[in-house]
């Protein structure tokens, strides 16, 4: 399934008609050949230089290099012209450069010229002497032109050495000493355009930290993208979600075609780096294996500098680029108008193909449902899956659910937990005292999320607005009731992280800044697999009033954005609220499941003591849950509290906890409640706590 290439095909594994290479004896032996037309123009030269030089027998000829070492390895061709090399194959690499590159025999002559020292060490020593410095051992631009038999001051000739040139401005040839004058410029061709012509595909190692994996795709639609290309479209756009494949996509229509992908993660690229360098070296390694510059995310760097995507697109001028990105294309980031494509959201049967490839075959209905509900693209899905099969091996069993979910949680970017507070969930169904039609509430919404690919995609259902992708969710009750511990056992079912949004780096007193730190949320809560969590979220979410000063109608502006935000939103958000009649009305309609948590009742009161007490809490025999259920009318928060102030009162006492430690600490919270501690309600241990009333 995975093509780890993503640089070039290894050799002889190109698709036929792909590359037209040949095997590594026929591209040394067409490259020989050149060699040795090289060694009988350097003799020449070598030839003229002596003829012409006024003082033939100076010592320091050379310096080092003397003629009777220049007379040995001249006379020591290693090929002669005309001679075959062994087991001759069709010639074809430097054809091919020459089509692929626009370039014709004076460029190959001055690509021979600067490759010879990386074939032959013979010429270092050579190119120093006719250099007159045995330390310049590489041929310079003026060299080059009186080997091929050009005047200096040939324009036409000179011209295939700018940096505008086929040879330089495609990094075929690199201008080395490019302070020294334009004739002593040193020319130097880069080992990755050496190995190729020698038969070796290797990776640009300049594209090591930004290389880009593809997985083959499930998705069978790519005839657009197959059209597109063979009717000779140099630029696409392609716009990405969460839950499309579009590298993969891609990447499996350029093979249907015939042609390797580079791929670069434009993200990637480490500080500092010259983003047009960058791009030329992709563009070169795609175009040397005749295929395609797949680059990623180029959305973000145009959003950063426009500059930086013009670098990139320009490509287009001799290289297929494919781009994609979240955002809607910008005109500003190209001079040439791109053919804008969607890619296609993988359905759930095929994110299942997908996970069950990725684990070879390892995919069973229990690991499925685990990671159902993440929007993963196919190469997270390896990553995630590679991760999952790691932990499995380390600790010596088979590769667990809760593995999956670790791994797949790990592809999730850090930038959305500098705008909130990851919590991973660490609670269940059993943690959760709630009532039977709560409980069955929140199981819908664990359905919806982890079935909504194959009722959205596979059935149909609902359409394909953006609203009907995501879900929203309203908590509603008294405080302590179970709103944010059910938010957080949702989230362990669906194995999601949960992201709690802090209202202080949320609102801002001055004017349009809220509205830009909660685009900011959902921007990047839309990129990760999580669920937002806004706790009292009738601060923000609040209802709009009548405008009677500027305040009121700034105010009024908030409500209204968060309306329409809230209406794009395709992720997963849960709102609470203790007071759900100050929520605005327009909410509750873009609101997909309300839950009421009421107080709870005799019964689940005593379950809530139970539960609490139950976690390996000593407890004296004079304890009565069954007098705690009965008699005070608290939520599961309240009780929680009670418990933990009872246990530190009988831990510092050094004993087991008693029920005057529950009644002290019930005080205690009847206190911050507000509330009378009546008798009615302690019964005969009203004395132990009536100090506690004064």
């Amino acid at each position: 399934m995975t093509d780890p290439r993503l640089g070039y095909p290894a050799p002889g594994d190109s698709p036929a008609g792909a590359t037209g290479r040949s095997a590594n004896s026929a591209m040394a032996g067409e490259l020989l050949r050149r060699l040795a037309q090289l060694e009988v123009r350097v003799r020449d030269v070598v030839a003229r230089r002596r003829a012409s030089d006024p003082n033939p027998d100076d010592p320091h000829r050379g310096l080092y290099v003397t003629d009777e070492r220049v007379d040995a390895l001249i006379e020591r061709p290693r090929v002669r012209v005309g001679d075959e090399p062994p087991d001759p194959l069709p010639p074809g690499a430097l054809g091919d450069l020459a089509r692929r590159f626009g370039l014709d025999g004076l460029d190959l002559d001055l690509l021979t010229l600067a490759l010879a020292p990386d074939l032959d060490a013979r010429f270092e020593p050579i190119y120093g002497y006719l250099n007159d410095d045995v330390t310049r051992r590489r041929a310079t631009i003026g060299l080059a032109l009186e080997l091929c038999g050009r005047d200096p001051a040939d324009h036409e000739a000179r011209r295939r050495l700018v940096p505008s040139s086929q040879l330089v401005g495609r990094r075929l040839v690199v201008l080395e000493e490019t302070d020294r004058p334009f004739l002593s410029r040193a020319l130097r061709v880069p080992d990755t355009v050496t190995a190729w012509l020698l038969g070796d595909d290797l990776l640009e190692p300049e594209l090591a930290e930004v290389a880009l994996r593809a997985v083959t795709s499930p998705v069978d639609d790519v005839e657009e993208v197959k059209r597109a290309v063979t009717s000779g479209v140099r630029l696409l756009y392609v716009r990405e979600t969460l839950e499309s494949a579009s590298w993969s996509w891609l990447a499996s229509a350029f093979a249907e075609l015939g042609m390797p992908v580079v791929g670069v993660d434009l993200r990637l690229a480490p500080p500092g780096t010259d983003p047009a360098e960058l791009a030329r070296v992709a563009a070169r390694g795609a175009d040397l294996c005749g295929g395609a510059l797949l680059l990623a995310h180029i959305d973000e760097i145009g959003g950063r500098n426009v500059l930086d995507a013009r670098v990139w697109t320009a490509m287009a001028e001799h290289t297929l680029v494919a781009a994609t990105g979240v955002a809607n294309w910008d005109a500003t980031w190209s001079s040439r108008p791109p053919l804008l494509l969607a890619a296609p959201d993988l359905s759930a049967s095929q994110r299942r193909i997908v996970w069950h490839d990725a684990l070879d075959g390892g995919l069973d209905d229990e690991h499925w449902r685990a990671v159902a509900a993440f929007r993963l693209t196919p190469e997270q899905v390896e990553l995630a899956a590679r991760s999952a099969v790691q932990a499995g091996v380390a600790a010596n069993r088979a590769t667990e659910p809760s593995d999956l979910q670790r791994g797949a949680r790990a592809q999730n970017a850090a930038s959305l937990e500098r705008l909130a507070r990851r919590v991973e969930p660490r609670v269940g169904w059993g943690d959760l005292v709630v009532p039977p039609e709560v409980e069955i509430d929140l199981r819908s919404i664990v359905a919806r999320l982890r079935q909504r690919s194959r009722v959205l995609g596979d059935w149909g259902v609902g359409g394909a607005t953006a609203k009907s992708r995501g879900l929203t969710a309203l908590f509603a009750g008294d405080s302590g009731t179970g709103k944010t511990l059910s938010a957080e056992v949702v989230s362990g079912e669906l194995g999601l992280d949960l992201y709690v949004i802090d209202l202080s780096s949320v609102v801002d007193k001055y004017i349009g800044e809220t509205e830009k730190n909660l685009d900011r949320i959902f921007t990047e809560a839309e990129r990760v697999n999580g669920v937002l969590l806004f706790d009292e979220a009738d601060a923000i979410f609040g209802k709009r009033s009548e405008v009677s000063d500027s305040k009121d109608r700034y105010a009024n502006v908030e409500v209204a954005y968060l309306l329409q935000r809230m209406e794009r939103f395709i992720g997963v958000a849960i709102l609470t609220t203790n007071l759900r009649a100050n929520v605005d009305d327009a909410f509750l309609r873009r609101i997909d499941v309300l839950v009421d948590f009421p107080i709870p009742d005799e019964v689940a009161r005593k379950s809530l003591w139970d539960h609490q007490c139950a976690s390996g809490l000593p407890l004296a025999a004079d304890v009565d849950i069954e007098f705690l259920a009965r008699s005070f009318r608290l939520t599961g928060g309240n009780i929680r509290n009670i418990v933990l102030a009872a246990a530190y009162l009988a831990a510092d006492a050094g004993r087991a906890v008693e029920m005057v430690d529950l009644m002290r600490a019930t005080a205690g919270e009847y206190r911050k409640l507000g509330r009378l501690l009546l008798e009615s309600e302690f019964g005969k241990w009203h004395h132990h706590v009536a100090g506690a009333s004064r």
